[in-house]
């Protein structure tokens, strides 16, 4: 069976063109489960049984994986098997109409208006690194583009005086958003001076956001910025910079915005998609009405 793998990843890369780190992930997976095989005495592909794959899946769910750990490795060993099948390496396919477990989906973690202002007062602005830090927060927040579409940004994609950001989805599909008034403002302060204190060696970076050897910043160094300025905005939560393009969706919904232009200015190809924050925006308007309205509650006897 471990002979069958080399080619099978050189199949997923020429024929089907997968990234890289789907690559890895395909690989990983495959491995540990022929580890699994093995060590029960199983090293032909025509001895694998739908029952042995069941035990191993449950093996995952035993030692506590997330569901969509589980349903990686199903989707991985389906297109194992798929390939031993059609190279004919083996009769027939124990992976055959398997279905992936519905793994619970758990709400996004939103940030409130109070939280959003401490986090984004947190950099000291007087640094370079700081008013980059400034910068891209303040444009995550009003924008709610991703953090891959955040570092990817050009400094010509951004227009601070017209206020509108260029910026290409995972698919490819460029999308322009328009940025607030004090998102655009710390961007251009980002720019018009501290940028270039960020330049090292290549002058001609295109990137707009550097990191301290002056070259494009790297999703891992964004990680750890938000994780750092959390803490020191005394954020409790366990935030990612997805969360800030989840409060964005939900603090413009409980504003009144409707949603088909959240789901424009998200890149949603899929409406259902934007709608799981409109339960959260009805949530956080009934709170809010029941506070704050006069008439909302029984007065006290």
């Amino acid at each position: 069976m471990k002979s069958h793998l080399q080619p099978f990843m050189q199949y997923l890369s020429g024929d089907k063109g997968l990234s890289p780190s789907t690559l890895e992930s395909y690989g990983r997976d495959i491995s540990q489960f022929l580890e699994f095989t093995e060590e029960r005495g199983l090293t032909a592909g025509e001895e694998i049984r739908r029952s042995h794959i069941m035990l191993y899946l449950g093996s995952l769910r035993g030692a506590g994986k997330a569901a969509a750990t589980v349903n990686r490795n199903t989707v991985s060993l389906r297109a194992y098997f798929h390939y031993l099948l059609k190279e004919r390496l083996i009769g027939q396919d124990p992976t055959l109409d398997m279905e992936a477990i519905k793994p619970s989906k758990k709400p996004p973690m939103i940030l409130s208006i109070e939280e959003i202002e401490r986090l984004l007062a947190a950099p000291d602005e007087a640094a370079p690194q700081g008013m980059r830090d400034k910068a891209m927060l303040e444009l995550l927040y009003a924008t709610g583009i991703r953090v891959t579409e955040l570092i990817s940004l050009n400094v010509e994609d951004v227009n601070t005086a017209l206020r509108f950001a260029r910026c290409s989805g995972a698919s490819g599909k460029e999308r322009v958003v328009p940025i607030g008034r004090i998102a655009a403002d710390n961007v251009a302060r980002y720019t018009s001076g501290m940028r270039d204190k960020l330049l090292r060696v290549n002058q001609e970076e295109p990137a707009l956001f550097l990191n301290s050897l002056g070259g494009r910043l790297t999703r891992q160094g964004f990680w750890k910025i938000i994780k750092k300025y959390a803490r020191e905005a005394r954020i409790e939560q366990d935030i990612t910079p997805h969360t800030l393009r989840h409060s964005f969706a939900a603090h413009l919904l409980e504003g009144g915005a409707d949603l088909r232009s959240v789901q424009q200015m998200l890149g949603h190809s899929d409406i259902s998609t934007t709608q799981i924050y409109s339960g959260i925006a009805r949530k956080n308007m009934k709170e809010v009405y029941e506070n704050h309205h006069p008439r909302a509650k029984l007065p006290d006897l």
